[in-house]
This record gives C-alpha cells, structure tokens and sequence, in this order.
C-alpha cells in the first residue's frame, strides 16, 4: 500500500509516504539528507517515508493527497538507494475512491445497527465492508472508500475489524466526503452509476 499526500503550506515542501499503520509513539525515524525514514519499534518494518524539499524531484501542484506515476516513484526509489537503504515503493495508480455496488447486506449477530456488506468495487473484486448506517441495502450503488484513501478531513482508510469482522474500506457519507448533498446516513447513488468508476469528491 503506498498512501502519498504533500503538503506545501503547513509543513512546506514535504511529500509524506505512509505505507503501513503505526501509532506515533511506535515510531523510529532516520534522517539522512533530504528524507526522514520511518520504522516499528515492534517489528523494524519501513512504515513510511518524508521527503523534504521534494520540489527538487518532482512536480507536485497540489495539497493534499497526490497519486504518483511510476516514473516519480522511480525517482523517489532513486534517492532511497542513494542513502543506503533497500527499501523499495511500488507505484499505487489505482482509484481510492469507486463506485460501489452493494451485493449482499445481512445484519451483523449481536448488533443492533451493523450490516455486513459484500461490495462490488473496481476490476470486479468484491469486498466485505462493515456499514452502521441506517440506510444500508442491496443493490445500491454507494461511493467506497478503499484501503489507503485518504478522507477529506485526513482520517487514513485502513484494513480493520468490527467486533471481530473483517472490514475491508468504507462506504461513505455526504458529509464524510465533503459534499453539498442533503442526506442520511450513507450516500446513495444513481442506480445508472458504472461500477468500479472513479468517484470525484469535487464533482
């Protein structure tokens, strides 16, 4: 998983590589020149990577979250070798945010308000989200957020569990998304929405 987003104002200049969940307090970090590596105290597993002055490498325009082409992960690759280490990114050009289709629902045991989904994403995979919305069905077409999205107010999508259920992204609200749009509980789409289509938070 390759999580990238740069910041240009608040941190200036630094592109953040986030590659695995850490707590900060479970952190190492290594500097040498211009990229600060980041390690598990548990296991020594490369968690991430910051990469200062990173205008110096690579053209990024905007704040925020940043999809890399293979060609600036190449680049990036290159300086990693250049200090020494041998860690190695791989390119993450597939869309965080799709167009859902939602194939099974049933309620979670023990709960009063959790539905376990099997969700159509892109390239036909199917998925096992846990949602708690009210408005949770079959046959919807809903906005999912896949592992290593990055939400609009900076919360990381990552694999988890609900009460023991394995929870593979989010299916995702209006307001979690940002929008304009008037609605409870999850965002329901147009039935004529394509399948594992990008979804754009700025539409």
């Amino acid at each position: 998983m390759l999580i990238t987003s740069y910041n240009n104002k608040g941190l200036n200049d630094i592109l953040m590589i986030q590659l695995a969940k850490c707590s900060i307090d479970n952190q190492i970090t290594e500097r040498k020149g211009n990229i600060t590596k980041i390690v598990s105290k548990d296991n020594g597993d490369t968690v991430g990577f910051n990469f200062f002055e990173v205008s110096e490498l690579l053209d990024l325009k905007n704040n925020g979250p940043v999809t890399l082409s293979e060609q600036e992960v190449d680049t990036l690759n290159q300086q990693i070798k250049q200090n020494g280490w041998s860690d190695e990114l791989v390119a993450d050009p597939s869309p965080k945010f799709v167009v859902g289709h939602v194939k099974e629902c049933k309620p979670m045991a023990d709960s009063d308000h959790l539905n376990i989904t099997q969700t159509e994403i892109d390239n036909g995979e199917v998925v096992q989200i846990v949602c708690g919305a009210a408005n949770i069905a079959e046959n919807q077409k809903v906005v999912v957020a896949k592992p290593g999205a990055i939400m609009p107010d900076g919360l990381v999508i990552w694999p988890g569990e609900l009460r023991g259920t394995k929870s593979s992204g989010m299916i995702c609200s209006a307001k979690e998304l940002n929008l304009d749009q008037v609605s409870i509980g999850i965002l329901v789409l147009d039935e004529t929405e394509e399948t594992g289509s990008r979804f754009e938070l700025n539409r």
